[in-house]
This record gives C-alpha cells, sequence and structure tokens, in this order.
C-alpha cells in the first residue's frame, strides 16, 4: 500500500484556526457529550486528506454518518493505533517521541480516557508544563497539558498516512 507524509503543519495551521469556533462543514458535538475528538479528528484530516470508509475505519460523512472513531476518545486510539489500512496511523509513545500535530490523551479517573487533545508546541526538553495544545469541549488555544488536572496521559504520534 502507497503512502503519503502526514502533513504535521497544515494539521497545526487548522488547530489554531479552529480552537476557538466551530468549521460548519462538521458537526458540533458539543451538546451530545463533547467535540473534542471530532476536533482532533478534523485536524488528522487536515494533515492526512485520507479517510478510511471500513466497518471500523476513520470517517466523516455528516453528523449522522460517521465512524465511531471520528468522535470517541477509545475509538481514535484504537483506530489510530491498529490501522492496517488507509488513512493516518501511528503508536502509542512516551512525551520525548512528540511532535507537533500528535495528539494526547486524558484520563481523569485514571480507568477511562476521555478527553482529546491536539499537540500544537512541543519543549525541546521534553517538559510537559511547555507542551501546548488546541482542543474543542472546553475550548483551547496553547494551554498548557500540565494545566489539567488528569490521572494519566497518553500520547499518540501520527507516523503517517496511507493511500
Amino acid at each position: 500500500m502507497r503512502e503519503k507524509q502526514y502533513q504535521r503543519e497544515k494539521a497545526v495551521e487548522y488547530a489554531i484556526k479552529w480552537a476557538h469556533g466551530r468549521n460548519p462543514k462538521y458537526y458540533n458535538f458539543d451538546p451530545v457529550g463533547g467535540d473534542c475528538t471530532s476536533f482532533i479528528s478534523q485536524c488528522i484530516y487536515a494533515g492526512s486528506g485520507v479517510m478510511n470508509y471500513d466497518l471500523y475505519g476513520w470517517y466523516y460523512k455528516n453528523g449522522n454518518n460517521k465512524s465511531a472513531s471520528w468522535s470517541g476518545v477509545e475509538y481514535l486510539y484504537d483506530f489510530l493505533t491498529k490501522n492496517k489500512g488507509a488513512g493516518p496511523y501511528g503508536e502509542e509513545v512516551t512525551i520525548d517521541k512528540i511532535q507537533r500535530g500528535d495528539i494526547a490523551q486524558l484520563s481523569f479517573d485514571g480507568k477511562v480516557f476521555a478527553h482529546s487533545l491536539f499537540i500544537i508546541e512541543t519543549s525541546p526538553n521534553h517538559n510537559i508544563s511547555q507542551t501546548l495544545i488546541a482542543t474543542h469541549t472546553q475550548d483551547a488555544l496553547r494551554r498548557s497539558i500540565d494545566s489539567y488536572n488528569f490521572n494519566k496521559i497518553r500520547f499518540i504520534h501520527i507516523t503517517n498516512v496511507r493511500l
């Protein structure tokens, strides 16, 4: 299967543009549980340009016709870390391996990951307080990850995109 490079800067530009707004092309999931992971998917799509329409893929047609992985925290993690087909794919990594355009997910109770964040700036010394994000639900731009009160964190590095 052919691949193309994940365009991190396009993804970050999208995140910065829409962090405090809603792109009218996409349904706002805030009233039904939160828009954070849909926003992260939009950012990833801006940098990848490829969706996966398989049964357990990653895609968005409209608010009623989308994959669970488009807007669900755990489902996005599963798709990105297990995807062998079309679309973006990645791996869980430690903070020293993340780059702009990657993802952080938070667990507030230590059991279930419930919030997705899009990394727009990393720290040269891998300092979490200098790692800045953009997100929806509680909209944020250039917010430090360590400003959240969380129990666990995981990072997903987007490796590449399959065509």
